[in-house]
């Protein structure tokens, strides 16, 4: 039979329907080659016959809309049915039609959970009686969740195009051809002199709800489906005009093309990276022990240790994903950005009393002097591994953004992120870390802010028309109320965001260490409130860009580079728009994203080594071996974590990597819980608090694969869970407590060390 619904499901290909000259069939067979021959089995018949119908599998779910029921019909038909290819025994379930005209020969595609449906033929009887055909031109798209919602016409018809659309990239879908109407009515006239059906690409993109001319092909197919294998694009046979078909069997490969980045971008990115090198060279030898390696001598600015915690919870992943995300969906997430002005507070007045006051290093420390050696050993072995994991991505993850819009080698720029950082860290330690950060932190700021500026003056209308756009695109919904834990209600995003901060601000290495690194307390809570700061107008820099973002690439839609996943949207737009050395700061303000957060892992996870472990075992060892321990730990991580980087970039270990990362994200709930229970108890002790945390990852990781709960209440599950459960075991299991003086907020005032008095005043 001719003109079945085909498509691709796992080794499978599934044929539904189908018919010929006499007959329409509703037969449905799974088709697989072994190698050797083809095998068969049949699948539930559609519930009618069906030919010229279209069809594509989403998830695990094949949808069939349209088509003739028989070779005589004269209307074509909305039909809309659904088999769920993943359940044995599942049966068609018929759906809500399809809108607008009956139709037969459209076009369908599957992205991002969702079933489109573009062009097609309407049939209708003239006046005489006579079969006569509408060419259609709109587009529909169909969620489970929510039903069909209709979508920007086709800028012309495109019936019949080889079918499924061709899903490149995260969110475009493209349409091969087609036949757009012309000369339906000369084609007994013009016979073989028929020029044939169009030859235009149009890629639609889902994001921006726009089309665009993408190119052209060599030759115009109808009526055939698309096959896609290894990374290639098939097109066999098809008619090429009414009536004839060809053999010939296409072959295309998607690829992307983004402009060269340029000789002076590259003299701004390798000067950029010239003045980080000094820095670590100009605080080299600075410090005459790993205390002042580490907390620079106590005696950073406060605003500069503030500066220094925004920067390093900004990462370069962050500062292409917040763009991303406000650019493809909403400002749902900015409520995240203001739980910070609540947690603040709590940092500042509950938790910042006892990292300043017990003369410590490390945040690890305090677990010792509340608990035990084994759960300050447990949570800084917990944070050295998910720093050094989360290094490789970070440097691993921009640099394949940066490479695929810039050209720049992938390889290069990893081994220039990796080893540059870790020079002017091992150099110039927490100093050097800092100020870099400072340095880095006016980059990203300034570069985001310059870009909103271009792109707003490139879009019709300017700000105002922007606004225009964005609102009634819905682009600036921020509040979503339900009661739904799976959804981003606002209790969800904003709640769950609380206890997030709080991982990072109380039990984090990287941002504890700043804390730290001022003369006193009161100035540290400077640094804290700095952040706090920085990260609402920070927050709205960021989505405000991607917000604009949209609406240029809704004007721009051919500027749009398919293969790009939606992460690399604001590089994409750096390379693209902006001249020559601006688009090379930028693009420096991107690795300097990266070097931020890479060079604060660096050095904290060192000082957790050093502190932790080398010198808790080794407590009368010198300051200078200690040093040179530091310095030298610094450039394995830093080496250590480059290598990993450059595995991920050649073998293909990017899942594994991310269960990995996972499970030890895990943990990150467990340790925030681990100081929540010891500063706000009286009675947890060491087996209590490790049978919390413990319990507290196995929980949360029973949560995230059994459940739909949304991730955002991830760290309130995770946090919540080691507390109570530590705070009942240590109940249930009486053991002999140390002293608490100091320990506890209900004990801070029992003792102070001297030298540290003035930090309480």
């Amino acid at each position: 039979t001719g003109y079945t619904v085909a498509a691709q499901w796992e080794d499978e290909v599934i044929c539904a329907g189908g018919g010929d000259a006499q007959k329409h069939f509703e037969e449905v067979i799974a088709l697989r080659w072994d190698g050797e021959s083809i095998s068969q089995r049949s699948l539930p018949a559609l519930p009618q016959p069906r030919a010229f119908a279209s069809g594509a599998i989403v998830e695990t779910t094949l949808y069939v809309a349209g088509g003739l029921e028989t070779p005589d019909d004269t209307v074509a038909s909305r039909n809309f049915w659904a088999l769920n290819l993943a359940v044995p025994g599942a049966q068609w379930q018929i759906l809500e039609p399809v809108p607008g005209a009956p139709r037969h020969s459209a076009v369908t595609g599957a992205s991002d959970g969702a079933f489109y449906l573009f062009s097609g033929t309407a049939l209708e009887l003239d006046t005489a009686g006579a079969t006569s055909y509408e060419f259609l031109t709109d587009a529909y798209r169909y969620h489970p969740s929510h039903g069909w919602e209709r979508l920007h016409d086709l800028p012309y018809p495109a019936a019949a195009a080889p079918s499924p659309a061709i899903a490149v990239g995260p969110s475009h879908l493209l349409v091969l051809g087609g036949n757009t109407g012309a000369d339906v009515d000369r084609v007994q006239e013009l016979g073989d002199l028929h020029p044939g059906f169009s030859r235009n690409v149009l890629a639609y993109h889902i994001i921006t709800d726009t089309w665009a001319h993408l190119g052209t092909l060599p030759m115009g197919q109808v009526t055939v489906p698309t096959v896609q294998q290894g990374g290639h694009i098939f097109i066999p046979s098809g008619e090429i005009r009414p009536g004839v078909r060809t053999a010939a069997v296409w072959q295309a490969s998607p690829s992307g093309a983004v402009p060269p980045f340029g000789t002076i971008n590259y003299v701004v990115v390798a000067a950029y990276f010239l003045v980080l090198a000094g820095m670590g060279l100009y605080f080299w030898n600075r410090g005459k022990s790993d205390t002042d390696y580490f907390l620079a001598r106590r005696r950073i600015p406060w605003w500069a240790a503030g500066i220094s915690i925004f920067g390093t919870q900004l990462s370069a992943i962050t500062f292409m994903a917040i763009p991303a995300k406000a650019y493809a969906t909403d400002w749902v997430y900015f409520l995240g950005q203001i739980a910070i002005l609540l947690v603040a507070p709590i940092v500042v007045y509950l938790y910042l009393p006892f990292f300043r006051r017990l003369q410590i290093t490390t945040a690890y420390e305090y677990l010792e002097q509340r608990f035990s050696v084994a759960v300050r050993l447990f949570g800084s072995l917990a944070f050295v591994l998910l720093q050094l994991g989360r290094m490789g991505v970070v440097i691993f993850l921009p640099a394949l953004a940066l490479s695929a819009v810039t050209g720049f080698n992938l390889y290069l720029a990893i081994l220039l992120m990796g080893l540059l950082s870790t020079f002017y860290t091992a150099l110039g330690g927490m100093e050097a870390v800092i100020w870099s950060d400072v340095m880095q932190v006016i980059v990203l700021l300034g570069g985001a802010l310059l870009s909103l500026i271009i792109i707003v003056l490139n879009i019709e209308g300017g700000a105002s028309g922007l606004i225009e756009i964005a609102t009634s695109e819905n682009k600036f919904h921020m509040l979503t109320w339900s009661w739904d834990a799976t959804t981003t209600a606002v209790w969800v995003v904003l709640g769950g965001s609380i206890f997030s901060n709080l991982i990072p601000y109380t039990a984090d290495q990287t941002v504890v260490q700043r804390y730290l690194t001022t003369k006193t307390e009161k100035l540290a809570a400077r640094s804290v409130w700095t952040n706090a700061a920085l990260t609402i107008p920070g927050g709205l820099l960021f989505f405000s860009l991607g917000t604009a973002l949209f609406v240029f690439y809704q004007q721009h839609a051919g500027a749009l580079e398919p293969s790009l996943s939606t992460d690399a949207i604001f590089p994409l737009f750096i390379v693209q728009q902006l001249p020559q050395g601006i688009s090379g700061l930028l693009i420096a303000g991107i690795f300097a994203a990266a070097m931020s957060s890479l060079d604060s892992s660096l050095n904290s996870a060192a000082a957790a080594l050093v502190c932790d472990f080398y010198k808790r075992f080794k407590p009368h060892s010198t300051a200078s071996i200690r040093l040179r321990l530091a310095k030298w730990l610094t450039v394995g991580l830093g080496v250590l974590a480059t290598a990993i980087g450059l595995l991920m970039a050649t073998i293909e270990i990017a899942s594994l990597f991310d269960f990995f990362l996972e499970l030890l994200g895990l943990l990150g709930s467990s340790l925030a819980g681990l100081f929540a229970l010891g500063i706000f108890t009286r009675r947890a002790h060491s087996t209590g608090a490790l049978i919390g945390a413990c319990t507290s990852a196995i929980v949360l990781y029973l949560v995230s694969v059994f459940t739909a709960i949304h991730f955002f209440l991830y760290a309130s599950i995770g946090i919540l869970t080691c507390f109570v459960v530590g705070y009942i075991m240590s109940h249930l299991l009486p053991i002999h407590r140390p002293q608490l003086n100091a320990l506890t907020i209900y004990t801070l005032g029992d003792r102070l060390p001297n030298n540290e008095q003035h930090d309480a005043d």
